[in-house]
């Protein structure tokens, strides 16, 4: 069933931050972490280093009526900056590549920072950055 979230970026306590919000909110993690070490290697992978091997790739956690919270550590080595305004993206889980597709056309605002929605390794993903700033991200998971 289709949802929204808030993702969150951090450089580097993104694991410190959701164990505070776990005890803070009483739940538990949506699955267990996923490291940037857990990539799969690939041509397209990007070269991390082994200190950011451990870094979170992905993390969630529910908090109040349904609602959760994810985030990533950013990282220095692939050129990521943490500033205002980068720190969140509304992330959008359709049911279908389809509507994920919609979503992204009517929501790119066509700049340098919109990664058109594609298959990866998890699902089928996408990023976009709206002509009002706001940045959104596309994602269809892989049915198990």
């Amino acid at each position: 069933m289709a949802d929204v979230s808030i993702y969150l970026n951090y450089m580097g306590n993104a694991e410190e931050a959701f164990n505070h919000y776990k005890e803070v909110f009483k739940t538990e993690f949506s699955m267990p972490i996923m490291r940037m070490g857990d990539m799969p290697p690939g041509q397209n992978a990007p070269q991390i280093t082994e200190d950011e091997k451990n870094k979170v790739m992905h993390v969630a956690l529910p908090i109040l009526g349904g609602f959760q919270i994810m985030a990533t550590d950013m990282l220095e080595s692939m050129g990521h900056k943490l500033v205002e305004g980068n720190n969140f993206t509304i992330s959008l889980n359709p049911d279908t590549k389809e509507e994920a597709d919609r979503l992204y056309h009517g929501l790119n605002g066509g700049g340098k920072e919109s990664v058109a929605p594609h298959d990866e390794f998890w699902g089928y993903w996408g990023t976009c950055k709206d002509r009002f700033g706001v940045r959104w991200m596309f994602n269809v998971m892989k049915q198990a």
